[in-house]
């Protein structure tokens, strides 16, 4: 180890250290050091606050250099932390934070080690022995505003703009408990939904246990936890909701089903569906939200490669024939669908839709909402369609013999339709309806194009960075030699413009029309395996294919394409 240069003693443990290990020079770290005392904070903290160290380097050299364990603050919740075996003045005087206790010791997250008076505080107020894990200093300010933010007076505390022109659509005056109607439960639960919205989330969870109350969120397809607010206002918070989407509060019995339409501007609103399940410590809440803006962001932010686009649109544009899309739930299916209904709702033509339920409301379709309980199915609905002079028709999704029956014969007669199958490729579509006991004459003469999706967390164009894997990885992963010389693969990082690495989605997309060759595999009665190997023959990539393409292309992981393809 270097010299601890002259005069250095003048200065704190951690600014020697960062002086010896070439962070700084002697004269930046003195300048620095008066500076923090000036703001009154710990060095560490003010270098990292004004960008002048990179925290998470610091951290790595603490770590070998005091052979202290080193541990990502991302990996926790911040609001389920023992905040209280330490109390707040020294957790904000000495920049630490207590992460677990066991027995009598309490594991504590620094960032600088060389603090000692901290280590002998933190044992004199606690009575707890202190155990060091070290931290990112970058993200340690963060996590304690986190951790000692009190959930309570943080709901009435929220000052963001928008809340205050956030509303409920055509919501009726009912007169409830009044600590239902409190304006901090309110004000917690709009600002939920619409941070939310903002972050481009899919679904809100609002989930009770005996002793937590836990609100996650789907982001880019993953569950996050978001929020741990006090078990005692579980209720409440349950109430308001089912308050905003017109569903009896008093039963708690039965699940129950509603929506809210919330409008954030004149020209803004966001539906939400939302669906309440009785649990062994209360009603857990989903919600669903339904955002029509979705579905107007044309094909070209859909993710397909330039053949099967080309495809695609040639399918929908057919006059007749049947469009299928496959896909497990959450895959993207119903936004395919309404980017190619809003390239075809134009004012010559009649399209309706019957769905279970209705997610995206689009003027000019006709929507039906499905209500087995009234007798009102996919296939009485696809009935009342062929008698409504219809053009195009969009079916949810074909559950059964009798609606795939109507839909081939709607396609085989002037209609083009659209629908969805829970299959998990192309090639087992195919299969999937001759089983279901369609004549394998009728699929394909009716069958336009079969498309299976997945939905793949993309890469952040800020923190993303150049992967290195052997040559015999990539290959066992599909790719082919020739395509190694130049092949430039990215990994994720995280940085505070992403979710550990990701931001946003991209499509993965199989799309296969019915060549000769297909057909006449198909009226064989060929399985899905002689299918697939057909399908690849004649140029058609399949999933697992499209996935590396994207990975070449820089917009997601091969981590990524292993998780979404994996059978």
């Amino acid at each position: 180890m270097a010299t601890a240069p002259k005069d250095a003693q003048q200065l704190s443990g951690i600014m020697n250290f960062l002086i010896q290990h070439g962070f700084l020079t002697e004269s930046d770290a003195k300048t620095h050091d008066q500076d923090a005392k000036r703001e009154k904070i710990a060095p560490l903290t003010y270098l990292a606050a004004h960008k002048l160290i990179d925290g998470k380097l610091v951290a790595e050299r603490i770590s070998t250099q005091f052979g202290f364990p080193l541990f990502d603050l991302d990996a926790i919740n911040c609001q389920a932390l023992p905040i209280a075996k330490i109390s707040t003045k020294l957790i904000l005087q000495h920049n630490v934070l207590p992460l677990f206790v066991r027995g009598k010791s309490v594991f504590i997250a620094v960032s600088d080690p060389t603090n000692h008076p901290m280590l002998d505080d933190i044992k004199f107020q606690s009575l707890l022995s202190p155990k060091v894990i070290l931290v990112d200093e970058s993200k340690l300010a963060k996590a304690i505003e986190l951790a000692l933010e009190e959930p309570e007076s943080a709901m009435g505390d929220m000052l963001d703009d928008d809340l205050d022109n956030l509303a409920v659509a055509n919501e009726d005056a009912i007169d409830i408990n009044a600590e239902v109607d409190e304006a901090p439960i309110v004000r917690f639960v709009n600002k939920i939904l619409l941070d939310s919205v903002k972050k481009g989330v899919s679904d809100i969870h609002f989930e009770p246990y005996e002793k937590t109350f836990r609100i996650r969120v789907r982001q880019d397809g993953m569950l996050r936890t978001i929020a741990n607010p006090p078990p005692s206002i579980a209720n409440r918070i349950v109430s308001r909701i089912k308050v905003m989407s017109k569903m009896d509060i008093a039963e708690r019995r039965i699940p129950q089903d509603g929506r809210i339409k919330l409008v954030l501007s004149k020209n803004r609103a966001i539906d939400f569906r939302v669906n309440t399940c009785p649990t062994l410590f209360g009603e857990k809440v989903v919600m669903r939200i339904l955002d029509p803006t979705n579905a107007q962001l044309g094909i070209e932010t859909l993710g397909f490669e330039p053949e099967q686009q080309k495809l695609f649109l040639h399918a929908i544009n057919r006059p007749y024939g049947l469009v299928l899309v496959t896909g497990p739930t959450g895959s993207g299916k119903t936004v395919t669908l309404y980017t190619g209904l809003n390239i075809l709702n134009t004012v010559d033509v009649n399209i309706s839709t019957a769905e279970d339920p209705v997610e995206i409301t689009v003027e000019g379709i006709n929507q039906v909402n499905m209500n087995p309980k009234a007798g009102l199915t996919f296939s009485t609905a696809l009935r009342a369609f062929l008698r409504q002079d219809p053009d195009i028709i969009m079916v949810g999704e074909i559950r059964d013999l009798e609606t795939a029956e109507i839909a081939v014969k709607a396609a085989q007669t002037g209609h083009l339709v659209l629908s969805t199958l829970h299959t998990n490729d192309a090639p087992q579509t195919l299969n999937r309806l001759m089983q279901m006991g369609i004549p394998p004459f009728n699929i394909v003469s009716a069958v336009n194009l079969i498309m299976a999706q997945r939905l793949g967390r993309r890469l952040c164009v800020h923190c993303k960075k150049e992967a290195d894997f052997p040559d015999n990885v990539l290959l066992d992963a599909g790719f082919k030699e020739e395509e190694l010389k130049d092949l430039v693969i990215y990994e994720p990082v995280g940085c505070d413009q992403c979710t550990n690495g990701y931001k946003g989605r991209v499509g993965v997309y199989q799309v296969m029309t019915l060549t000769e060759k297909l057909r006449a595999l198909v009226l064989r009665g060929g399985n899905a395996m002689e299918i697939a190997e057909l399908s690849l023959a004649e140029g058609f990539n399949d999933l697992r294919r499209s996935g590396l393409n994207k990975v070449r292309q820089g917009f997601t992981s091969l981590e990524e394409v292993d998780r979404i393809t994996q059978e």
